[in-house]
Parts: structure tokens; sequence; C-alpha cells
């Protein structure tokens, strides 16, 4: 806007990051395939977690955390400047998936369902039950709580679809901020994602109910990624903005940052996803420590 005031954010290194990935070469083709798959146990949940977001039941304190989340490429491209981590419990009905992200600048405006929610900051579930590759699901929330839920046949590089119109019957979701929503004059701490998503929803557009995935067995392996989106912002007017929108699809002003690398800026492959292995265990993982007050502060 002609005249108005415009101010960088200097809470997020973001410029220096960018500056730092033109200049590194682009990852070939064998490190992308070697990129290393991370894995998890998910520790079943004696009792189901309230879903406020506050990851304080004793289903998340029996739970461990995943490896803070790298760069989308992997190794040898810049840490994240803000730390992200997630949890998972299950049990006989839900997957529930618990996240906490440090944010200093919380953001958030997209507030209708199945807006396209990665087009500001997010959180992002990807699942692929059966391990082959081809159909998955997919959920994003922002700091609102706004849901976009949807059905992929096969990745985009295999001519896949996705079904916007798909929903997960029976999701739970709930976030909690740490800090004040769309407020540049002050610097928050983070925000906390908590997510049920029942089995029975896991099913394909138009299928049966008995076609929904089946609640897992202890032993069980589940391909599934978790990804951040964080855009460069700026102050204008005394509002969030983006620096700037992608010129193309090529073009990646934004950070992703994932649980599981997958080697480039490509969500959508799943074979490169971590492996989440089911495990029947009430036993507190060790080291797990008591609710802490306040998530990040």
């Amino acid at each position: 806007m002609p005249g108005s005031p415009r101010h960088l954010l200097p809470a997020i290194p973001v410029l220096g990051l960018m500056a730092t990935a033109v200049l590194l070469p682009p990852a070939s083709a064998a490190a992308r395939s070697s990129a290393p798959v991370r894995s998890y146990e998910a520790r079943r949940a004696a009792s189901p977690p309230s879903i406020d977001g506050a990851l304080d039941d004793a289903a998340w304190r029996n739970a461990p955390w995943t490896e803070p989340f790298v760069d989308i490429r992997g190794e040898g491209w810049p840490e994240p400047a803000l730390t992200t981590r997630a949890k998972v419990t299950w049990d006989e009905r839900h997957l529930y998936v618990g996240a906490e992200l440090e944010e200093p600048h919380l953001w958030a405006t997209l507030a209708d369902r199945d807006a396209i929610v990665y087009r500001e900051h997010d959180f992002e579930v990807f699942l692929d039950p059966d391990g082959d590759a081809l159909s998955y699901y997919e959920l994003e929330i922002n700091a609102l709580g706004t849901e976009f839920d949807l059905f992929l046949d096969r990745p985009y590089s295999r001519k896949g679809r996705a079904n916007v119109e798909w929903d997960m019957e029976g999701l739970r979701t709930a976030v909690r901020l740490d800090g004040t929503l769309n407020d540049p004059s002050d610097e928050d701490a983070g925000w906390s994602v908590e997510i049920a998503i029942p089995w029975s929803a896991l099913r394909p557009p138009g299928a049966a109910p008995e076609a929904a995935v089946r609640p897992p067995r202890p032993g069980d392996t589940w391909r599934v990624n978790f990804s951040r989106v964080q855009w460069p912002l700026e102050i204008v007017d005394g509002e969030y903005r983006k620096e700037r929108e992608p010129r193309d699809w090529s073009d990646h002003p934004e950070d992703n940052w994932v649980w599981s690398p997958q080697g480039e800026i490509d969500m959508h492959i799943p074979e490169r996803w971590g492996v989440v292995r089911f495990v029947d265990s009430a036993d507190p993982f060790p080291g797990a420590a008591p609710a802490r007050e306040g998530t990040f502060r």
C-alpha cells in the first residue's frame, strides 16, 4: 500500500534463512532418496485425553515427543528458526495427535471450513494407514482452529486428485494460544494443537462404513508425517501481512518444517514419510514429566 508503514518482523530471521538456502546447492536425487526416515512408538492411552488444546492429560504425559521438526529437504538445509514437535497416542476409537509450535507472532485469518489453510501458518497431519504410498488422508489446522481435511487417491505426481469435499466424520480438534492472535504489538510464545480422529472416519469418499480403517493392533505400523508451514511476515498498518505470495508452483517464500524429512519440497511422497508403530503399553514413557503450568513459558 503506497505510503503505508512497513516493518519486517525481527523475531523470525526468515530472510537470513532464505538467503542461506539460495546459496546452498539443490539436493541431488541420491540425497533425496536417502533422506532418513524417522520412527515413533505410539503408546495406547489408558484413558482418552480431553480435546481442549492443552496437552496436559495423563495420556499425553505417557506419550513421548517426536524429535524437533527439520527443514523438509533434510540434511544440509537451515535448521528451523522455531521449535515444533508432536505426540501420538491411540485407543480403540481414535487416533490422537498433539503438537506444540513455538511462535512469536500468532497469526491466522482463514476461518471457513476447508479453506486452503496452508496459505497461512498451519500444522498438518498426513496418514497412510496401509503404507501403499497411494490413497492417504491429510488434515491441516491453523491458530484459529480452522480445519482443512482431504482425501487423495494417489500422490499428485501419479496424477492423483484431492477430494476436498470429503470430511473426517466425527473429527474433533482444539487449539490453545499462549499469546494474542493477530496482534503485532506484542510477542507471543506459541500455540498447541490437539486432534482426535475416529478410525471410522478414515475411509475413501463414498465408501461404506465397513470399509473404514480398523483400529490398529500392537505392532502395526503406519506411514505418517507432520508438517508446519511458516510464512515470512511483515507489519503493514498495524496488521500482519505476508511479505509476498509465491510467483508460481516452484517458488517457495514459505518455510516447510516436518517431522520426517522428505528430501525435497513436496509432502506428497508417502514412501518418504515416517513410520509410526502402535504399541500396547500403559507404562510411563521413560523420563515423562508431569504436565507443566503453561505450555511454553
